[in-house]
């Protein structure tokens, strides 16, 4: 098993106070110059023990702790070295800033025992004012030492602990970046799917009818179709460019659509899918006071028009001759918006291609302000797309 290398302040610490401990024996300065119970040399030798350990202060402390207490109490019986004992201060506050949690809480309550039990036993030995001098300097030496140390982990601990906040916090600012980044992305891609799918479609429909069918007045009406689509398109994607720029800035915001204009919608969806056979009907059953939008918060009034939107473009592209009938109700706080349309495998004329992306992005407009929605066949030749929204302000903003 390799040993950690020691820390280079460790290694610092151990040098120097090695070389004070061998000044001091040269000068004859120790501790107990009237004890001379070994010879004079052996005081080097928990000292050169002591300064090793000091090695292992950070990387062993708990071990280095039991083993400098062993050389402290071996350094008494000797002339004495004052860098023995510094040292070991140095051990003791050393175990409790870098070992484990429960040596850190036990050692300043353990020494703090040990320097009464001293001071009191000296007491009953002595009964003299050197026994509190004998617990003063058992306390410098081993009960301070924890204490500050215990202080120095707690402040290390907050340090760390305000670092982790601080971490997760910018963490949780970051994730909150993403998903505000991603919920806008998608808010787009279903913008820009509404608004163009829609002038596509009757595009694509009719231009293959132009080139399908030989005949010029079939061709001139596909071309009036394209022309009138391409032209409300390109108007539909600069009113969402200019929503892009104004969306951060101070410019005036773009009028959004709402169900005022689903009259316009279903004239439009009449003649884009005249040639496919298909007939479009407007039901509001909305109480006066709510017909034509009114009353309604801005998402769910934009989410409804949005839902009609990709209903009608749906039935252009996909319906059977026939009508598709589009109702609107309104009560108990709750906008319902429910489209029928004819539904059959097989279906004459022209078509347009389809991605699901539509259903996905009606689905996603109802679950955003906490609605109901299905879609799919209602019986067997019919198709429903039916969604309940919450019209009341409170629950949209909740």
């Amino acid at each position: 098993m390799t040993l950690p290398r020691p820390h280079r302040h460790d290694v610092m610490i151990a040098g120097i106070s090695l070389f004070i401990g061998l000044l001091l024996y040269a000068l004859g300065l120790h501790l107990n110059a009237g004890r001379r119970l070994v010879p004079e040399w052996v005081v080097l030798v928990p000292m050169a023990v002591t300064a090793v350990l000091e090695l292992l202060r950070r990387t062993a402390p708990q071990t280095a702790l039991l083993v400098g207490t062993a050389a402290v109490v071996t350094d008494q019986f000797t002339v004495g070295s004052m860098a023995t004992v510094m040292m070991f201060t140095d051990l003791m506050y050393a175990a409790v800033v870098y070992g484990n949690a429960r040596m850190a809480r036990r050692l300043p309550f353990t020494t703090a025992g040990i320097t009464i039990a001293v001071t009191v036993a000296a007491l009953a030995w002595w009964q003299d004012v050197q026994a509190l001098m004998l617990g003063v300097v058992t306390s410098i030496i081993c009960f301070f030492p924890a204490v500050t140390g215990a202080a120095v982990r707690s402040h290390r601990d907050t340090a760390e602990a305000a670092r982790l906040r601080a971490e997760q916090t910018a963490l949780l600012a970051e994730m909150d970046r993403k998903q505000a980044v991603t919920a806008e992305r998608a808010r787009m891609a279903r913008e820009l799917h509404d608004m163009v799918a829609n002038h596509l479609s009757a595009i694509a429909i009719h231009s293959t009818a132009a080139l399908s069918i030989d005949s010029p007045e079939t061709s001139r009406e596909a071309l009036a179709v394209i022309r009138e689509n391409s032209v409300q398109g390109l108007a539909e994607m600069r009113r969402l460019i200019g929503l892009l720029r104004t969306a951060g800035g101070d410019g005036e915001a773009v009028a959004q659509p709402t169900l005022e204009a689903v009259d316009a919608l279903l004239e439009q969806a009449g003649r884009n899918g005249a040639a496919s056979g298909l007939e479009f009907v407007l039901h509001d059953e909305r109480p006066a006071a709510g017909a034509r939008g009114g009353g309604l918060p801005a998402p769910v009034d934009l989410a409804a028009y949005r839902i009609v939107q990709e209903s009608l473009t749906n039935a252009i592209k996909h319906a059977a001759p026939g009508r598709v009938e589009v109702r609107l109700a309104l009560a108990d706080g709750v906008l319902t918006v429910r489209i029928d349309s004819p539904y059959g495998e097989h279906r004459s004329g022209p078509r347009a291609p389809g991605s699901g992306a539509g259903l996905v992005g009606m689905r996603e407009r109802v679950a955003l302000l906490g609605g109901e929605f299905e879609a799919g066949p209602d019986g067997p030749d019919r198709w429903r797309v039916r969604a309940e929204l919450p019209a009341d302000e409170k629950v949209v903003n909740t």
